[in-house]
């Protein structure tokens, strides 16, 4: 079979994600989650160890994957923000389709809110999406087709039709969807305590997970003979903690990985990490602040209680590994895997216990801020790992790059195949920025993070606040060194590197028109 460098033809690109993956949950980097299709892809393929999100939530860091741009430039500074549909069509998906490229989004997109105060009118937003109706495929955000559900994540269950979207009409075709939804609401043995966790009696055949799986294999089936670019994109491992059988007994809690320090040590950190956990959130919607109060803030569990969270996100992980391993045989199978570059990676990851914290919140520990990447294709090299800092805005270029164009000027996007085929491209940091308003936590917050190699700096510059920590010698981040005038120089540097940031913040800001 000839490959596509071979036939003057522009790469195919599938693009795969999950939802708040950590850097370290995959088998290759020694966790203990089973994903043997992933190990393959980085054994035959090319991994990052020192990738990073943009953003530490959903909406903004996906909102940056699909633009090349930073948060405060697109606008989507937190989740809650609608992403401009204007700026959307300048991302890879619309430069794609204009360079004769069929685009497609298959699940969870997240670029505008779902969770709203009002109705929006955005296919996203759960009391508008029924003016979207079944015949309705896209074009949005860029893409030409899209087969979208609203959220994924189950403590919203599938929205009967005509609201909801593809999964959710598909869910309730028959008329049996209460029953599907009865079953995912059952608990099955062992029982648990923990937050938000239960092995859920809900059938496989239908789990989102694969529907993504079916529906993207049937993607590639159809576009085989064109140029393609098509993002399969996973709601999980997002809480609620919620594997189907067998996936949630695929790990005993007793054997899953615990963190070394999983101890609140708020006394240690920046005034910031106590307030966003303590604060109320400003918010006059009583029902959404509610579930901000109660949802996003976890309550402090035992190590048994850890162990059975911990237990059910590597399920999850190790179904959408199923679906990845059932894409890259159809590929094989179709005869595309020769012009076909595969990207793994997620939207930010999850503290999952470290400090003592679950889920996500304005704490760039690394287990929440790295995140894997994993590329293969034909003339990625087998077996490599790059270890300078990237970033996950840098995908759109690459994207771009292995189709043979660009992302329209300006943007922060830096294509990540000069890396990939070891050419020289230094890179010596990543950056990542948030604005949350008080709505969130009741106070506002400007953090701004840079990541090298060795080093981390956080800064809230509303209160010249920060945190710095040294990674090789401090991999558990015990010893805040913002202060310690033996790494002043290393202070210095890396806020030098933050003022590197583009002038080119949106103003004025975007509305909030919801939480999530």
């Amino acid at each position: 079979m000839r490959r596509a460098d071979d036939m003057n033809e522009r790469y195919n690109i599938l693009f795969i994600t999950s939802d708040q993956q950590r850097g370290d949950c995959y088998g290759f980097e020694g966790c203990k989650v089973k994903t043997p299709h992933l190990d393959e892809m980085a054994r035959q393929g090319t991994r990052f160890s020192a990738c990073i999100t943009p953003n530490l939530v959903c909406q903004p860091s996906r909102s940056s994957i699909l633009t090349g741009l930073l948060p405060l430039t697109h606008g989507v500074a937190d989740n809650g923000i609608d992403l401009p549909p204007e700026i959307a069509q300048r991302g890879f998906a619309g430069t794609l389709s204009a360079h004769g490229y069929h685009t497609a989004l298959i699940g969870k997109a997240h670029f505008t809110t779902s969770h709203t105060f009002e109705p929006t009118g955005t296919p996203e937003c759960r009391e508008s999406s029924a003016q979207h109706g079944p015949d309705w495929n896209g074009p949005y955000m860029g893409f030409d087709h899209v087969e979208l559900m609203l959220e994924g994540h189950n403590c919203f269950p599938p929205m009967e039709p005509p609201r909801g979207h593809h999964y959710e009409r598909w869910y309730h075709a028959d008329g049996r969807g209460a029953e599907r939804t009865a079953l995912y609401h059952k608990q099955l043995p062992p029982l648990t305590d923990a937050t938000q966790t239960w092995n859920s009696a809900l059938p496989l055949a239908w789990h989102n997970s694969t529907w993504i799986g079916n529906r993207t294999i049937d993607y590639l089936r159809e576009h085989r003979t064109e140029p393609f670019c098509v993002w399969a994109s996973f709601p999980d491992p997002h809480h609620p903690f919620d594997a189907p059988e067998p996936w949630c007994r695929l790990h005993d809690p007793d054997d899953v990985d615990v963190p070394a320090h999983r101890t609140l040590d708020l006394e240690r950190r920046p005034w910031w990490h106590r307030a966003s956990l303590e604060g109320v959130p400003q918010m006059a919607n009583a029902r959404l602040r509610a579930f901000r109060e109660e949802s996003s803030r976890t309550p402090v569990q035992t190590e048994a209680q850890l162990r059975h969270i911990i237990a059910n996100y590597y399920g999850m992980i190790s179904l959408i590994d199923h679906q990845v391993g059932r894409m890259m045989i159809a590929l094989r199978d179709l005869g595309l895997d020769q012009n076909t570059i595969v990207i793994y990676s997620t939207d930010h990851g999850d503290w999952l216990g470290d400090h003592g914290l679950i889920l996500k919140g304005p704490m760039a520990y690394e287990g929440l801020l790295r995140v894997g990447l994993i590329v293969q294709g034909p003339g990625v090299p087998a077996h490599q790992v790059v270890h300078e800092p990237v970033s996950t805005i840098d995908l759109p270029q690459t994207f771009c790059d292995y189709a043979g164009t660009a992302l329209a000027q300006p943007n922060h996007s830096r294509s990540l195949r000069p890396l990939i085929e070891g050419r020289s491209d230094p890179r010596d940091f990543a950056y990542s920025e948030w604005d949350l308003r008080a709505s969130r936590c009741g106070v506002d917050l400007a953090l701004r993070t840079v990541r090298t190699q060795r080093h981390k700096l956080t800064l809230e510059l509303n209160s010249g606040a920060g945190e710095l920590y040294d990674l090789v010698n401090d991999p558990l981040e015990m010893d805040n060194r913002f202060d310690d005038d033996g790494y002043a120089k290393v202070r210095r540097e890396l806020t030098d590197m933050v003022r590197t940031r583009p002038d080119d913040v949106l103003e004025p800001a975007l509305p909030q028109v919801g939480m999530a």
